[in-house]
């Protein structure tokens, strides 16, 4: 399967957000929601968007196992395609997570390994993440959320069937902004990951239907 491409409307309105999501979807392969849009805008629009594309919400839920396992359900019920969890939030918490999801065949759950903005030597990033996704699938996760500098490390120890979405995706046109762990789409892609998440190099084009039809 192709790399697919996750748009990221990382933005503060959600009239803006609608109108990036109808000029984007013939490009992209899914839209992720993170927490200043979904505090902003609310289930409804993630509904909406879930209609034009699947969509990803990227809440990094970490909490007490009950909370975390009632907040999969939510997103379940909203229809979303893929949510994830942070990882820093335990064991008992990825397993309560996995074992709410599987009243929703179509949603996938990820764990949040290592933030793309932390700055970490290759080989202690590689191995933190590896770590983490090997708990992450031990616990009945269906993948992980790290650099492409660690994808083709993860990819190589957990399998062709474990799913890796990568962040920090820039290239040498594109300010790294707050991003650490930086690679390019074509990078991405040679690692092993299933979907690279897109925001900012999309967002502040001239024209991001056309930006995102290029990468």
């Amino acid at each position: 399967m192709p790399t697919g491409l996750i748009a990221a409307l990382d933005v503060d309105a959600p009239e803006r957000a609608r109108a990036l999501a109808r000029r984007l979807a013939p490009h992209v392969t899914m839209f992720k929601v993170g927490l200043e849009l979904f505090t902003r805008a609310g289930p409804g629009l993630v509904r909406e968007l879930a209609a034009l594309r699947p969509v990803f919400l990227d809440l990094k839920f970490h909490d007490i196992p009950n909370t975390v396992a009632r907040a999969i359900e939510a997103a379940g019920d909203l229809g979303v395609a893929l949510v994830n969890v942070h990882a820093a939030g335990g064991k008992r918490m990825m397993q309560a997570a996995a074992q709410a999801a599987q009243g929703f065949p179509g949603m996938r759950v990820i764990a949040v390994s290592v933030l793309t903005s932390t700055p970490l030597a290759e080989e202690e990033a590689a191995a933190r993440v590896v770590r983490i996704a090997e708990e992450a699938r031990a616990c009945g996760l269906h993948g992980i959320v790290c650099s492409a500098r660690e994808a083709a490390r993860v990819r190589a120890r957990l399998g062709k069937d474990f799913l890796i979405v990568t962040p920090g995706i820039r290239w040498d046109a594109t300010p790294k902004d707050d991003q650490a762990r930086t690679a390019t789409p074509e990078e991405a892609a040679r690692a092993g990951a299933d979907y690279i998440v897109v925001g900012r190099p999309i967002l502040r084009a001239p024209d991001p239907a056309r930006a995102a039809a290029e990468i």
